[in-house]
């Protein structure tokens, strides 16, 4: 056992807290906040300048996202046990009465609100219509009327109303993997001009629309593999290209429509740059607090930029730093520290992980986010931590450090890989598990074992498994096709059928994923075949599951289905099941009880 681990309590880095700026104030003065503090995310408070941290909401149920009325109050989503059905609620920013339903259909989820800048309208989508079809809704907000602005059938959310109130932006998912349209639609006459048709599957981000509402940046890889920076044109219906990098960008605007923030995703780590909305040159660049993780991409949580354009407020976090929310003045290129949550740890004795790529079986190179621990009398033991989506990136942020770095302070190697399929190193790359390419990836997890096997320090035959969701479903599909590989393995909320998932996730879920994984009217058979309880009866490995009763997207029954046939073979398995919880585990009171249990099941498995 490493000294290390002497000082690293498991439970010290779990309730390690963080803090998210989720909304600056019309007038500049104020930020919202989203923190853990009591243990979900909850709602607080604080001038723009620094403070005290006041709280507004105190739910068992983590709030979503918040951000401000014109007329001051706070909007804020939020579900119950984590069925993702999300109402939305109005609550007084003085934090003196208790939250208001807005909009409240406990059978219905409401996604996306966006309010147009006079204040008067409040558009978001929702499944009311059918439960599985997301249409587009806009509220009065002085009388509460309501109708259907825009229902094109599918996944369609809104995306912002233009400057001038006349035009609200929706993107719509298409039948596709990592496609979807932009649509604008005329809020008086519900006129719609599809603003990018195209052949290629290609992604296009939410529109920063410049201040006199003739046209808008945006993100987008048509035509290309990274996302660039492109302007649309109102009048002409037209968009260019004004700024591409080898490398994905994301953007955001001021109310001036001045200033434009552009994050680059450079191997996973972000960089912030200010440029000029028409010219697009650097003003300058926002140097984060840390080297780490601050994604304009999540719109819930991303950095902030005032509606002046004279600071920018945002949230980081690393592999080593739990993550707060900073102030970065334009002007000065002074930045503050907003908050200090509490975390009662050395942080001096964590790792940060080192990049790495590695041949898969076709010579791909696979890139993978590398832990090594002290050296010791015998090679370590590695434990592989595989993420979700696909359609997605392990980027090195305190969302799975605090098991990572538990077990390369008790002596274990840990190996976060980017397997083909995820996003951030190009469209090539993201569509290279497409469908019946599905187990390529799972191809390119024994590529990463024989690479680290390979490796002297490490030890190839005490190697196991760990992820949620998607990356659940990859722990299972490498334990059921690679059994000599794998010592063990952690599933958290993942699949271990495609055909049972597919039968009975949500029905919006259904028609979402399908695009990725294939259909059960046209793929069934390779579904079947993928599948890793199909091929249950190759499981060696003893296996630990973690699911939550009230998972709209992976129902419990996947975990109850592989647990019941792998007992029955006599597996050591164990199941465990958090009947307030859904897709992960978002209260802290679940995470303390699952994740030291499935570090000890490993720990004694691969001691």
């Amino acid at each position: 056992m490493s000294s290390r681990a002497t000082t690293l309590s498991l439970s010290a880095l779990l309730e390690a807290r963080s803090a998210a700026p989720a909304d600056v104030s019309p007038d500049g003065r104020m930020v919202l906040v989203l923190s853990n503090l009591s243990g979900t995310m909850q709602v607080y408070r604080l001038p723009a300048t620094g403070g005290d941290l006041v709280q507004l909401t105190d739910f068992e149920d983590a709030v979503a996202s918040a951000r401000f009325l014109e007329d001051g109050r706070v909007l804020i989503q939020k579900d119950e046990g984590g069925n993702e059905r999300h109402q939305l609620y109005l609550l007084d920013p003085a934090g003196s009465n208790p939250p208001e339903p807005l909009v409240y259909e406990p059978e219905f989820m409401h996604l996306d609100p966006q309010q147009s800048r006079d204040g008067s309208l409040l558009a978001y989508a929702c499944n009311r219509r059918n439960g599985l079809d997301f249409d587009v809704f806009v509220r009065n907000l002085s009388t509460g009327d309501e109708r259907t602005l825009f229902a094109p059938g599918g996944m369609t959310v809104p995306t912002g109303f233009s400057p001038d109130g006349r035009w609200l932006s929706t993107e719509r998912l298409t039948e596709r993997p990592g496609d979807n349209d932009i649509h604008l639609i005329d809020v008086r006459s519900g006129d719609v001009v599809h603003m990018t048709p195209h052949d290629d599957e290609a992604l296009f981000d939410r529109p920063a629309w410049l201040s006199d509402a003739t046209g808008f940046l945006f993100a987008t890889n048509s035509g290309r593999d990274f996302t660039g920076i492109a302007r649309y044109d109102l009048p002409s219906h037209s968009w260019r290209y004004v700024h591409e990098a080898e490398c994905d960008l994301s953007c955001s605007i001021d109310w001036a429509g001045r200033t434009l923030l552009v994050e680059l995703n450079e191997d996973g780590y972000t960089r912030l740059e200010l440029r000029h909305s028409e010219t697009l040159e650097l003003r300058r660049d926002v140097p984060l607090a840390l080297r780490g993780v601050a994604p304009l991409v999540r719109p819930a949580l991303g950095p902030r930029i005032s509606r002046d354009g004279s600071f920018v407020v945002y949230h980081v976090s690393s592999s080593v730093e739990p993550g707060d929310a900073w102030r970065f003045d334009v002007q000065t290129g002074e930045t503050v520290r907003l908050t200090k949550s509490p975390a009662d740890l050395p942080l001096e004795d964590l790792v940060e992980p080192e990049l790495h790529r590695f041949a898969s079986f076709d010579g791909e190179q696979v890139p993978v986010f590398l832990w090594l621990p002290q050296r010791g009398d015998r090679p370590a033991p590695v434990l592989v931590v595989v993420h979700g989506g696909p359609e997605a990136q392990f980027r090195p942020t305190w969302r799975d450090s605090a098991l990572i770095q538990y077990f390369v302070a008790r002596g274990f190697a840990v190996a976060a890989p980017n397997v083909r399929g995820s996003t951030g190193y190009g469209k090539r790359y993201e569509h290279l598990d497409d469908v019946r390419l599905r187990l390529d990836s799972v191809r390119d997890l024994a590529a990463l074992h024989d690479w680290l096997a390979a490796k002297p320090e490490l030890d190839g035959k005490r190697a196991a498994l760990y992820g949620g969701s998607y990356g659940g479903y990859m722990v299972l599909a490498a334990l059921a096709f690679q059994p000599e590989r794998w010592a063990a393995g952690v599933d958290v909320v993942g699949i271990s059928s495609f055909v049972t998932f597919l039968e009975n996730t949500a029905p919006w879920r259904r028609y979402f994923r399908e695009r990725e994984y294939g259909s059960l009217e046209r793929d069934r058979e390779f579904l079947e075949q993928a599948s890793p309880l199909t091929h249950v009866d190759q499981i060696r490995a003893p296996l630990f599951i973690i699911h939550g009763a009230n998972d709209p997207r992976v129902p419990v029954a996947e975990a109850q289905q592989i647990h019941r046939v792998l007992t029955e073979n006599g597996i050591p398995c164990e199941l465990l099941v958090y009947p307030d919880e859904g897709h992960g585990l978002l209260k802290l009171a679940n995470r303390l009880d699952a994740v030291p249990r499935a570090a000890a099941f490993l720990e004694q498995v691969l001691a």
